[in-house]
């Protein structure tokens, strides 16, 4: 009797937390209620990415007799078109919880749950679903299969979109049987916030559309195009090929899923003659109507001569832009100073991060002027020597076309609720004014001209008038040497010119077997800039064509 009294009041003093501890464990149940993620819609408010139901095969397989696997893994297999060895491990596992196969279609779960498997249940999950497929894929991003965010904005905005997990306590006997009781707690989920872009999902199918249409022309490697608002930044558009399908994610390689439009730098080639042009202009270092003789396309200068692609003789600095010359352009930037170039190439936001709202972005190169070579006066004004991204490049056009300001450009409009009240907005935001309205005007103008007469005619519209430039860049070779047979073809421009709604800008990577950039990318600016221009119900501004209407 002495020592069973002695072992009781061990048990109840000694041992007291330790089993209820144990008790509590056994028999109070806290289960995690998983929120719904929070929609991804469009400025029109249509949904990109919603959640949807889907259902998962759990076991407990402390509770399944050990000669009843095989069985079990047998009758599993064929309704979950599992390997059954795959189904079997799972089983003989010494735990009280292990998934068999997740986020299943609802028919699939009832086969399984009509087979009535002591210890084998079915759970409701949520999955991301993506109406679209690929759609604005790169922009957009994907979850896990856990609902987190792993890129794009569903990465960059997961902690607005996944909301908090609820919580529901109850109290199970010894059969593992819920026991209903007023006592049980319940703490609601709180469901995820709507997080609505700037994008809309028209203009991405259009551009989408064009893009796939100059991918495959082009046998390209790689493409991308964006439209932009130009006055506050919103982008409207963003696309790139290769693509992937958002729902199959994990089928696709890494190099479909890359965001090129803002991780992948280049060298721009020819479009970067627009901020040497920009600097001449804001700096009234020449006048539209100067005289340069461009040496019949080739002109001598550190140690190496410089070509231009045909012949020119004496052009003003208006043709010498529209025509597109390489030795004008560098006669202009000698004009000016590696200083003067350097410190505007950095106004125009070249060399840092734009700030957009996306993940992976990347700040293109930039030397400083006291790295320049003998040769760079020759090479960085007409765009070789620096590398840029395609979201730099619409930014700095936007600047010209909006009066001289630089737009940090932006995809999130807003989060809202459930019930569409705003919770934070997110406004256009002006980096700084880089060009006076004058000096803005004057450009405008000057690359009006490419359209109608220069290099880029394949980018006149019928309806409106447009403006912009062409670039065709040779890249580089891996022993450092540029390419002759390898080139990036881009044009970036906006219309209408006098009141400007949108910016574009096609980039194909490697197109064959053309590739100039007249050639290849500024007829996609046309086909992009008519349609969505139209879409908007923008008035025409080509005074004959409105007439005729």
């Amino acid at each position: 009797m002495v020592f069973y009294m002695a072992r009781l009041v061990y048990i109840q003093i000694s041992k007291s937390t330790q089993l209820t501890a144990l008790a509590d464990n056994q028999h109070n149940i806290i289960i995690e209620i998983a929120p719904e993620r929070g929609n991804i819609l469009d400025r029109g408010l249509r949904k990109l990415a919603v959640d949807r139901n889907v259902y998962s095969v759990y076991a407990s397989p402390d509770r399944i007799d050990d000669d009843m696997n095989p069985e079990y893994a047998k009758a599993i297999s064929g309704i979950l078109d599992m390997d059954e060895k795959l189904i079997l491990k799972r089983l003989e596992q010494d735990k009280s919880f292990v998934w068999i196969k997740r986020e299943m279609e609802k028919e699939i779960s009832e086969a399984v749950a009509k087979l009535e498997l002591k210890g084998v249940k079915i759970i409701k999950e949520r999955k991301r679903f993506y109406p679209n497929g690929s759609l604005a894929s790169h922009l957009i991003g994907f979850t896990g299969v856990d609902d987190v965010g792993l890129e794009g904005i569903e990465l960059a905005y997961d902690g607005y979109l996944k909301g908090a997990p609820g919580w529901r306590w109850t109290v199970r006997d010894a059969k593992r049987r819920d026991i209903l009781s007023e006592d049980v707690q319940f703490i609601p989920p709180s469901d995820g916030l709507d997080v609505v872009l700037t994008i809309d999902e028209t203009i991405q199918h259009i551009v989408e559309t064009k893009l796939d249409a100059v991918y495959k022309k082009y046998k390209a490697e790689g493409a991308s195009i964006i439209v932009m608002d130009p006055a506050n930044g919103d982008v409207l558009a963003l696309a790139n090929r290769p693509s992937f399908d958002i729902n199959d994610f994990s089928s696709s390689e890494a190099d479909a899923r890359r965001n090129r439009a803002v991780t992948d730098m280049y060298e721009p080639g020819s479009v970067f003659k627009i901020i040497t042009a920009s600097c001449a202009v804001e700096g009234n270092a020449v006048s539209l109507n100067q005289e340069f003789f461009c040496e019949n396309g080739e002109y001598y200068i550190g140690g190496r001569i410089l070509h231009d692609h045909s012949p020119y003789g004496t052009l003003t600095f208006r043709e010498i832009i529209e025509k597109s010359s390489n030795i004008g352009v560098t006669k202009i930037a000698q004009i000016l100073g590696r200083e003067r170039v350097c410190e505007f190439i950095r106004l125009f936001g070249f060399g840092r991060p734009t700030g957009i709202d996306i993940p992976g972005e990347i700040k293109g190169l930039v030397h400083p002027a006291s790295r320049w070579s003998g040769v760079s006066i020759s090479s960085v004004p007409i765009g070789q020597e620096v590398a840029v991204t395609s979201i730099q490049l619409i930014s700095a056009i936007s600047a010209i076309a909006n009066g001289g300001y630089l737009v940090r450009p932006r995809v999130v409009r807003e989060i809202r609720d459930k019930d569409g009240n705003t919770i934070k907005s997110f406004p256009p935001t002006v980096v700084s004014q880089i060009l006076s309205q004058r000096s803005s005007d004057t450009v405008k103008d000057i690359l009006k001209g490419v359209v109608e007469k220069g290099t880029g005619r394949r980018a006149r519209l019928e309806r409106y008038t447009a403006a912009g430039k062409t670039g065709t860049a040779q890249k580089i070779e891996p022993d450092g040497r540029y390419s002759h047979t390898k080139f990036i073809a881009t044009f970036v421009g906006f219309a209408p010119v006098e009141d400007p709604r949108i910016a574009v800008l096609v980039t194909v990577d490697k197109p064959t077997p053309a590739y100039y950039g007249g050639t290849v990318a500024a007829p996609v600016f046309k086909n992009v800039a008519g349609d969505v221009l139209k879409y908007l119900r923008v008035e025409p501004d080509r005074v004959e064509e409105a007439v005729e209407l």
